[in-house]
């Protein structure tokens, strides 16, 4: 089973064909499109086949808004690629969109999805960080399906040994790390440096840790060059000059940084949730040895990014009452929690990280709802697809010590200044 997270592996993106609804904003000088009838649901990949049971729940209730699934590539990047060559040609093919969290402003900025209205859905149910996800200059634009953080997972029966704590700071993370995972033949920490996505969520949970940001106001305003983001990039560059942050890492993405923790390689991991279940499952080297905590910052708790995916809708659409009222399905309590329990994907309901029997099922929410919402987007920006190739490419040279943290910060504000202007 594989969690849906911010890089996009496993990202499950729906495709409905809408054409309005009252749940919609009506563009200006328009009147609001209506309709009901058959839809097409579209997913990148969904690696724990739960999504067939639950449609075929909707279509033996709704056979006149009968859903058909059809799957994309399980790339993020192609998935990204074949829907906006949809939308862009003006096809109503892709009509209610689950897309990646980070592309929420730029299909609204590109009016590619419609505006909601708030009142339209429960979003006072929903764990509050994850619904500025779905909103972009003031307006929503989607609702909440499935969330995502950012989670410390350590060796447990090693801290117990050394009788330490897992850490909560910084400090503690490098000290540990730099001084305890040697002695054991170990990597000490380790996160998603390859320079893809997961590079930007990394380094943006840095920036963030330290109380900095890279763009705020959706993009409008460029903030990188500040203090706080160059101590968020410091504590990067500084796990590699001082060898905590082992080569090897810079190389890795999700999956490759979860086997070497799961091989027995590393002390510390930062990855999603489902490393929880993998690494814990029958024949893991760690199974029972691991823990897990919300990622540390300078002084206390950090900030992870929020990951996981939000249910829009294509301004082609042509059948929205049905599409809304799938959405709805979707994000209704009882269908969250068999994403949790069928999809092992995090759920967006408050309330499921608090239910007793999941908890004993699923011991790490309590963790994961404390860093959720501790948690804060990625930038927004109608230029997102840009921005992150940006800081990509910035914090490798960063991570590479080939230019020092306040050299990054002043040559990724002129880079991001630059997009800005582009728009």
């Amino acid at each position: 089973m594989r969690w849906m997270h911010a890089a996009g592996r496993g990202l499950l993106v729906v495709a409905v064909l809408l054409a309005g609804y009252a749940g919609f904003g009506a563009q200006p000088g328009t009147a609001a499109p209506k309709g009901r009838g058959p839809m097409t649901l579209v997913t990148a990949g969904d690696l724990t086949d739960y999504l067939g049971p639950l449609l075929d729940d909707w279509n033996r209730d709704r056979p006149k808004e009968r859903v058909t699934l059809v799957e994309l590539p399980d790339s993020a990047d192609e998935t990204r690629a074949q829907m906006i060559s949809e939308l862009r040609s003006g096809s109503d093919r892709f009509d209610v969109l689950n897309i990646d969290v980070a592309w929420t402003s730029e299909f609204a900025a590109a009016g590619w999805i419609s505006p909601l209205r708030r009142d339209s859905f429960p979003l006072d149910s929903f764990l509050a960080p994850v619904v500025d996800t779905a909103t972009f200059d003031g307006r929503l634009y989607a609702v909440p399906y499935v969330t995502n953080a950012g989670l410390l997972y350590y060796r447990k029966d090693i801290l117990e040994r050394e009788g330490e704590r897992p850490p909560r700071t910084w400090a503690e993370l490098a000290r540990q790390a730099r001084t305890i995972a040697p002695r054991y033949g170990l990597d000490g920490y380790a996160g998603q440096f390859l320079p893809y996505e997961g590079l930007t969520v990394n380094a943006t949970e840095a920036v963030h840790s330290a109380g900095g940001s890279i763009l705020r106001d959706d993009g409008a305003r460029v903030t990188v060059d500040s203090a706080a983001a160059r101590s968020g990039l410091e504590f990067l560059a500084g796990g590699v000059r001082d060898g905590w942050i082992s080569p090897q890492a810079r190389s890795y993405k999700e999956e490759e940084s979860r086997q070497a923790f799961q091989d027995g390689r590393l002390l510390f991991l930062r990855n999603w949730p489902y490393v929880y279940s993998v690494a814990g499952a029958a024949g893991s080297k760690v199974a029972g040895k691991f823990g897990a905590v919300p990622l540390p910052g300078p002084s206390g708790l950090g900030t992870s990014v929020l990951g996981g995916s939000n249910l829009a809708v294509s301004s082609h659409s042509r059948h929205p009452e049905s599409a809304a009222d799938l959405i709805a399905y979707l994000t209704s309590e009882r269908v969250q929690r068999q994403v949790l329990t069928e999809g092992s994907l995090p759920p967006v309901r408050a309330a499921l990280y608090e239910d007793p029997a999941l908890v004993r099922a699923y011991p790490y929410l309590p963790t994961l709802r404390q860093s959720v919402l501790a948690a804060e987007p990625r930038p927004k920006s109608p230029r997102y697809d840009q921005v992150t190739l940006a800081v990509q490419a910035v914090v490798q040279d960063v991570m590479a010590l080939r230019q020092s943290p306040q050299q990054a910060a002043a040559r990724l504000s002129r880079e991001l200044e630059s997009i800005s202007r582009r728009g």
